[in-house]
Parts: C-alpha cells; sequence; structure tokens
C-alpha cells in the first residue's frame, strides 16, 4: 500500500469477506449487519500485531512482553474490493460459549455484514486519532460500528484488544489467546486492569506516533471506551497528556480519578441509571463536561453488540429496536471528538434533542434529568 501504511510495522492479514457476499441466514432479518456510516468517506482497514519489548505481560509474565493486536480504520480514497470479517468464526465460537449463549450458531458473530475495505489508499494530509478500548471479555471489533463511523468522517480510529482480557485474540501466525483474567482469582482486579489498559493504550499511541506519523495529527489525540474499557479513559488521561479528550461508554469508575482532578473535556455516556462512581468522579471533572443518559438502554446498547443480538433474534432487553443504539451513540460520540478534537461548535451537546428524545442531560444533583 502507498503512503503511509507502507511503512515498515507488522501488519497481520485481515481476515475478509467478499463485498456484499451472504453469509447463512439469521432469524429475524437475514445476515446481520452494521448500518452504514454517514460521513463523505469510505472506511479502510488494516490490523497491526505490535509487541512491547519493554514491559512483560501482566497476566501471563511467562509469555514474555506484552503482545497485543490493533484495528486500523482510516478514511480512504475509494472502496475497495473486499469488506473486513466482523470476526473469526473461532473468535465467535468462543465469544458465545464464554457467555453462555446456545440459541444461535457458534459462527454467528463472524456474519455481520461491515463497511471496511481492505488493502485501499488514505486521504492524504493528517487526521485527528480516537483510540478505543472494548469491553471485558469483548473483542476491538465490538466498537466497529463507531469506528466507521468516525472514520468515514476523516478520524484515523485505533481499536485494541487487550490480551488475555478478552475470550480470543489472533495473532498473524495463527495463535488464539484466551481469556487468562475471565476466573475472577486476582486480587484488586478492577483497578489492576485499568492501569494495564492505560499503559497499552500509551504504547500503541507511541506506536502510531512513532511509524504512522504523516496520517496522525499529534496535535488531536482523543480516546473512548466501552464499560471497562471506559473506566481506563480517565487513568489513561491522567497518565498520558496527549489524550486531549474522553468519553466513558457505560464504564463503571473502578478506579477513582486523582482527587486532584481532571481538566479536559470529558464525557459520560450510559444508561439511564444511577452509578456512585461516577457521581464520585463527575466532581473531580474539572473542566468541560457531560453527562449523557439513554433511557432504553442497556449495557450492550454502547456497543455493536445490541444491534446485532437483536438481528439474531437475541433479546437482551434493550429498548432500542433495530439500529437504534448505533445510531445514538455514534450522534453523540462524533459530536464530542467534532468539538473538542476540530473546534466545530455541538448544538447537539448543549441541550437535548427533538431527534434523540432518548437522550437526557444529567448531574447527580439533577434528578430527573432533562
Amino acid at each position: 500500500m502507498a503512503g503511509l501504511l507502507a511503512v515498515a510495522v507488522a501488519v497481520s492479514p485481515t481476515h475478509t469477506a467478499a463485498a456484499g457476499s451472504p453469509g447463512p441466514a439469521t432469524p429475524p432479518t437475514g445476515t446481520p449487519y452494521l448500518p452504514a456510516p454517514t460521513g463523505p468517506h469510505p472506511v479502510g482497514i488494516t490490523s497491526l500485531h505490535l509487541t512491547d519489548e519493554s514491559r512483560q505481560d501482566p497476566w501471563v509474565p511467562r509469555a514474555g512482553p506484552r503482545e497485543l493486536m490493533v484495528s486500523l480504520w482510516y478514511p480512504a480514497k475509494s472502496r475497495g474490493e473486499r469488506r473486513v470479517q466482523y470476526m473469526t468464526p473461532k473468535e465467535s465460537e468462543l465469544l458465545l460459549k464464554g457467555h453462555q449463549i446456545t440459541s444461535v450458531p457458534y459462527d454467528s458473530f463472524s456474519k455481520p455484514r461491515t463497511n471496511a475495505y481492505t488493502d485501499v489508499q488514505p486521504v492524504g494530509g493528517r487526521h485527528p486519532l480516537v483510540l478505543l478500548s472494548p469491553g471485558f471479555t469483548w473483542y476491538r471489533t465490538s466498537l466497529s460500528a463507531l469506528a466507521e463511523e468516525l472514520a468515514s468522517r476523516g478520524y484515523v480510529v485505533a481499536s485494541i484488544d487487550h490480551t488475555y482480557e478478552n475470550f480470543a485474540t489472533t495473532f498473524p501466525d495463527g495463535r488464539v489467546i484466551t481469556c487468562a483474567t475471565c476466573n475472577g482469582e486476582i486480587e484488586d482486579f478492577d483497578k489492576l486492569v485499568v492501569d494495564s489498559r492505560a499503559r497499552d493504550v500509551s504504547f500503541v499511541l507511541d506506536e502510531l506516533l512513532g511509524r504512522r506519523g504523516t496520517l496522525i495529527d499529534p496535535s488531536r489525540i482523543a480516546m473512548a471506551g466501552m464499560s471497562i474499557g471506559g473506566a481506563s479513559v480517565g487513568e489513561t488521561m491522567l497518565t498520558d497528556p496527549r489524550v486531549l479528550a474522553g468519553a466513558n461508554l457505560d464504564g463503571t469508575m473502578f478506579k477513582p480519578l486523582a482527587e486532584s482532578g481532571l481538566s479536559r473535556p470529558f464525557m459520560f455516556f450510559t444508561q439511564n441509571a444511577d452509578d456512585a462512581t461516577l457521581n464520585r468522579d463527575w466532581r473531580r471533572l474539572t473542566g468541560w463536561k457531560r453527562w449523557l443518559k439513554v433511557t432504553g438502554a442497556v449495557h450492550a446498547s454502547f456497543a455493536d453488540h445490541d444491534t446485532l443480538s437483536q438481528q439474531m433474534g437475541l433479546d437482551f432487553g434493550s429498548k432500542l429496536a433495530g439500529t437504534r443504539s448505533v445510531e445514538i451513540t455514534r450522534a453523540y460520540v462524533a459530536a464530542f471528538f467534532d468539538r473538542h478534537l476540530r473546534n466545530r461548535p455541538q448544538p447537539l451537546l448543549e441541550r437535548p434533542s427533538r431527534h434523540y428524545p432518548e437522550v437526557g442531560f444529567c448531574t447527580p444533583e439533577q434528578k430527573p434529568c432533562h
């Protein structure tokens, strides 16, 4: 690939499926799909295999240096011939078995139709970067709908598989690493995983800026995370000043923010429920901040799995029908990054919207939300 994507970095073959090729029908609507992104650019994707030689793996030290897989979405000049596969059949199997879901075929999560193409040229220039950290046991692909949307709007997006913290991480040599932290036996795991993820993110950022610097604007970097990935956003910002803004997508703050506070822009984007840890840390956010609650959402609504599960005929209690969870998350998270990385006014973040009546503006002192 020409341009920056040709630099010497360990790039794994990305799993692909023929553009538009259908998989086996799944109830109730046929082949599951991610909604098309709304930005002006086609979306490209590649995978990176990165090794942090300065750090032993925190969960399995005998494994040696910390290894990570990263998906990198970017605005492309044109569409390609092959779309990326959502995940492999083996990854799908381990995910469904891990969550003890037996009512759909084990390869079901390898079937969704994505909107990102492999082997396509990036749009020239330097772009703002958003780093993504998924929920515990979930894969980096679980935030694909958000990543595709941001890339279509001109962002570079890097989503990280935190090895040994999910049901499967697949490396280019064929190794499939399973979850070493899922047995609940690690003391103070909630705090340790937040620290570890912050280090993972900073390492990935070092690699991206060092090897792909002509694609990324180092003055415009932000982060979003879902669930425990969201809990790690604040810690990352406290330890890495390069990350200028952060969005926590329905993540309990397992490790408190420092009492001295965090002065950079921050957003809680959550279910319509109370969380004492967010109440506590809301007061420690001393800069621009918002707390938006989504009525009808469940935990999975802040990743792809709400809309995909509904398409597969699975019911986890969400009241956001069809692709609504994706539409809401894309709109508000993109507005947040446009506001703070591009300095573009965003009325959506200033007042309730008739287009998104599910979303309320909240503070711990203000109940109910408006």
